[in-house]
């Protein structure tokens, strides 16, 4: 990247939101949380709303509510509050990954008021979790011997913009995903 471009000045975000007054940003480095957790967390949060998500870390750290384990599930018990879920069978309740987020999502909705942003209609756009560089301690083995006790840390990065009038789709209304559908009420396409 060149020193002008505004990714080099402004952070490092993966990517920058469509329309930045907006939105807020929030992003934590080399968080003591492990990454498989947050990055389960992380995929049950996108998309939903600030309050809402705030609501159902709160649950989780209840457990009254659980998250879907769908990639990082090696291991991981079946429970029966997964099956309000799509595509899952596995969850847990990742305490200290949702703790972290929580504290992201209150440092992007102060961000957000600091903008001038109503925080009610906030939705978590973009939300990413990467590998941190593993901190290294030592655990101790029978017969004088060592082996690497490794931490595994990460980044996360959100975003979360306003609800645009696109996103809000009336009922009867076809909701983008059915191509054909809006091709055919235009009269475009070949459906003439």
């Amino acid at each position: 990247l060149s020193a002008n471009s505004p990714r080099s000045a402004m952070g490092k975000y993966s990517q920058e939101p469509a329309d930045p007054s907006k939105s807020c940003k929030a992003r934590g480095s080399a968080l003591r949380v492990h990454y498989k957790n947050t990055h389960e967390t992380a995929e049950a949060i996108k998309g939903l709303s600030l309050p809402r998500a705030k609501k159902y870390l709160n649950d989780v750290i209840d457990r009254k509510d659980a998250i879907p384990f769908r990639k990082h599930m090696g291991g991981c018990g079946r429970k029966a509050q997964v099956k309000k879920y799509k595509m899952a069978t596995q969850c847990r309740w990742p305490v200290k990954s949702c703790k972290f987020l929580l504290d992201l999502l209150t440092n992007a909705e102060s961000n957000a008021e600091i903008n001038g942003l109503e925080v009610e209609s906030l939705m978590i756009t973009h939300i990413q979790v990467n590998r941190a560089p593993k901190m290294r301690r030592r655990t101790y083995r029978a017969h004088g011997r060592i082996n690497p006790y490794m931490s595994s840390p990460c980044h996360v990065e959100m975003i979360l913009s306003h609800k645009s009038v696109k996103d809000t789709v009336k009922k009867g209304e076809s909701g983008g995903s059915n191509v054909v559908a809006r091709r055919a009420k235009q009269g475009g396409g070949g459906f003439e």
